[in-house]
C-alpha cells in the first residue's frame, strides 16, 4: 500500500479531470452557456443537477455487480472511455447545431451531461474501492488532498484558458472549442489512472444473487448502523449550498459588469480556494481529523451564502467563490474518507454505494433552487440555503471523531 507511483497517478488523474470538467463548472460557465441558448433558471438548475448528480441512479446497481470483483480497474477503464466520448460529443453538438438550432443544442448538452454523469455511478464505486485498496487511511487523506490541490491548479489553468477562449471566439463556437479541447486533456488523466497498480481483493461477503435481495440487504444495513445514518444526513444537507450556488453567477451578472475576464477571475478564485484549502485538509486528514474538516467546510459554505445577501461588488463575489471552492474540497475529502473508515472491508462497496446514492440526491438541490429563484427571488433563495446549511453544521458535530 501507499506506493509512490500510485500516488502520482492518482494526482495526475485528478489534475486532468479538473482541467476538463472546469469548462462546464456548474456555477460559472454552465449557467452562462445554458442561458445563451435560451435556457430558463429552472433548466439551469436541472442541468447543474444533471452534471453533478446523474450518477445517483447507478451506484447501488454498480455495487451489486461488483460484489465479487477481485479487481476493479478493467471495469473502470470502460467507464473512462464512455465518459470521454460523452464529453467530446457535447462540444461536437455545439459546433454542429449551436448557431442555428439552440433547442436541439440544449437537448444534446443535456444528453451528454446525463451520460457523462450516469457512467460516473459505476466509476465512483470502482474508484473508491481501488483507492481503499491501495492507500492506508492516513495516507489516503494526504494523497486525496494533494490530488485536490493539483486539481485546483488544473482548474485555475483551465479557467484562464476558458476566459481567453470566451473573449477570443464567437459564441457559441467558443463553448464547442472548450468541450472538445477539455475532452482530450481529460483523456490524459484517464490514461494515468488506468495504469495504476491494483492488488487483488480476497475478502468477500456471500454473494447476493438477485438485485432485489441486494436492495433489501442495503436497507437493513442502513437501519442497523446509526453512524452511517448520521453521516448520510450530514453530507446530504451539506449539499444544500447547491440550492443557491449555481445562481450566484446570475446574481453577479445583474449586479456588476460581468465580462469574460470577470468570469475567468471568478473561476480562478474558486479554484484557488480549493487548491490552497487542501494544504489544511491534507494536514488534518493526515491526522485523521475528518470530523473537524466537515465542521470547517460546512461553516465556510454557510458564510458564503450569508455574504451573498450583501454582495454588490466583484471583490465580495470573489470571496464567495473562494469559500465555495475551499468548502467543496473539504467536504469531498471528509465524506469519502469517513465512509471508508466506517465500512468493513467485505462490505465496502455496499457502504460506499448506500452513502453516495442517498447523499448524491443533494446534487439535485439546484433544481429546487431554480424553482425558488423563479418564484421567490434571490433573498428567499439564500435564506433557505443558509437555514438548511445551519442544520447540516449542527449535525456535523455529532459525527464520530475518526482520528486514528
Amino acid at each position: 500500500m501507499d506506493r509512490f507511483s500510485n500516488h502520482i497517478k492518482n494526482i495526475l488523474h485528478g489534475f486532468f479531470l479538473a482541467v476538463g470538467t472546469t469548462v462546464a463548472e456548474p456555477v460559472t460557465i454552465l449557467p452562462l452557456m445554458v442561458n445563451y441558448f435560451g435556457g430558463s433558471p429552472i433548466l439551469i438548475g436541472f442541468f447543474s443537477g444533471l452534471m453533478r448528480g446523474g450518477a445517483v441512479l447507478m451506484q447501488l446497481f454498480a455495487a451489486y455487480r461488483a460484489q465479487h470483483y477481485a479487481r476493479m480497474l478493467p471495469y473502470l477503464r470502460r467507464v473512462f472511455f464512455f465518459r470521454f466520448l460523452s464529453w467530446f460529443s457535447i462540444g461536437a453538438a455545439i459546433m454542429l447545431f449551436g448557431k442555428e438550432h439552440p433547442t436541439l443544442t440544449l437537448w444534446c448538452i443535456g444528453i451528454g451531461l446525463f451520460f457523462f454523469s450516469f457512467s460516473a455511478g459505476f466509476g465512483a464505486i470502482y474508484f473508491r474501492e481501488i483507492v481503499a485498496k491501495i492507500f492506508t487511511h492516513k495516507f489516503r487523506g494526504k494523497t486525496m488532498a494533494w490530488r485536490q490541490f493539483f486539481a485546483g491548479l488544473g482548474s485555475i489553468l483551465s479557467g484562464a484558458v476558458a476566459a481567453w477562449v470566451l473573449e477570443t471566439f464567437e459564441a457559441p463556437y467558443d463553448f464547442g472549442y472548450l468541450f472538445m479541447l477539455s475532452a482530450a486533456l481529460m483523456g490524459l488523466g484517464f490514461l494515468a489512472f488506468g495504469t495504476i497498480d491494483e492488488p487483488v481483493k480476497t475478502h468477500f461477503e456471500t454473494k447476493i444473487e438477485s438485485f432485489t435481495a441486494f436492495l433489501k440487504h442495503a436497507i437493513e444495513t442502513l437501519r442497523a448502523d446509526r453512524q452511517l445514518q448520521l453521516q448520510i444526513a450530514t453530507f446530504l444537507l451539506a449539499y444544500s449550498y447547491l440550492i443557491a450556488m449555481p445562481f450566484v453567477i446570475l446574481d453577479a451578472k445583474e449586479t456588476i459588469d460581468l465580462t469574460g475576464t470577470a468570469v475567468g477571475m471568478l473561476i480562478t478564485t474558486q479554484m484557488v480556494g480549493a487548491m490552497l484549502s487542501n494544504l489544511l485538509w491534507g494536514k488534518l486528514g493526515g491526522m485523521g481529523h475528518y470530523r473537524l474538516i466537515t465542521n470547517i467546510s460546512i461553516a465556510m459554505q454557510l458564510l458564503a451564502i450569508l455574504l451573498a445577501f450583501f454582495a454588490h461588488s466583484l471583490p465580495i463575489f470573489l470571496i464567495i467563490f473562494f469559500l465555495f471552492g475551499a468548502a467543496a474540497d473539504g467536504n469531498r475529502i471528509a465524506s469519502s474518507n469517513l465512509i471508508l473508515i466506517l465500512a468493513p472491508e467485505a462490505k465496502r462497496p455496499l457502504y460506499v454505494a448506500i452513502q453516495m446514492n442517498i447523499v448524491s440526491l443533494g446534487m439535485f438541490f439546484s433544481i429546487l433552487g431554480g424553482f425558488i429563484l423563479h418564484f421567490g427571488g434571490y433573498t428567499l433563495l439564500y435564506a433557505i440555503a443558509a437555514a438548511t446549511l445551519a442544520v447540516a453544521l449542527t449535525l456535523s458535530f455529532r459525527l464520530k471523531d475518526s482520528a486514528i
